[in-house]
């Protein structure tokens, strides 16, 4: 017979957090941390540019919590400002990796040390993904890794229903195409 502890939802703690208690914003950092993290890792493929727009997106999300208009779906909501975040750093980055000349020879032809398989399949789902357009590998990355509903992606991004599922298709099309050739090589 212990004392059950129940952890307060996101409603209440947006409520805590507008009445001044700012602590009750580590809660929802922690909550959702994870999981975001691993969409902007996914969505911009580096770890310091994707802690980057995380942090940059929590920043954001606590300075305009007035602005939440459903405390309850507070989770899309910050998803929302992460997905911005996530387009604008992953603009910066492309236009900073145009400055330098790529040997895609040199880099193929590297010698990588042994590595588990499954790393070694990571490393080519993940170079897989990276090749995919910004809206596709977005559109994927939030159906097939995040598992949620188009209406939901819909609300994340602003793009309706039938234009996600036709980049969900393509994402997958051209995802099989890259494994298939990454298989050959």
């Amino acid at each position: 017979m212990g004392i059950e502890i129940v952890e307060a939802g996101d409603a209440e703690l947006v409520r805590r957090i507008r009445a001044g208690d700012i602590g009750a914003y580590a809660a929802l950092v922690a909550r959702y941390r994870v999981r975001l993290g691993r969409y902007a890792l996914h969505m911009i493929g580096d770890r310091e540019d994707a802690e980057e727009a995380l942090q940059d997106a929590f920043v954001r999300a606590y300075r305009s919590l007035a602005r939440c208009d459903d405390p309850e779906r507070f989770g899309a909501w910050l998803y929302g400002i992460l997905v911005n975040r996530c387009r604008t750093t992953g603009a910066r980055v492309a236009r900073r990796r145009r400055l330098f000349v790529r040997d895609e020879n040199a880099i193929n032809g590297a010698t990588h040390p042994d590595q588990s398989d499954r790393v070694e399949w990571a490393d080519v789902v993940g170079r897989a993904l990276a090749r995919l357009a910004p809206e596709y590998r977005e559109a994927f990355l939030l159906k097939h890794v995040e598992d949620l509903e188009y209406e939901e992606i819909a609300d994340l991004t602003g793009t309706g229903v039938s234009a996600l599922k036709m980049r969900v298709k393509r994402a997958r099309e051209q995802l099989q195409r890259f494994l298939k050739e990454a298989e050959h090589v």
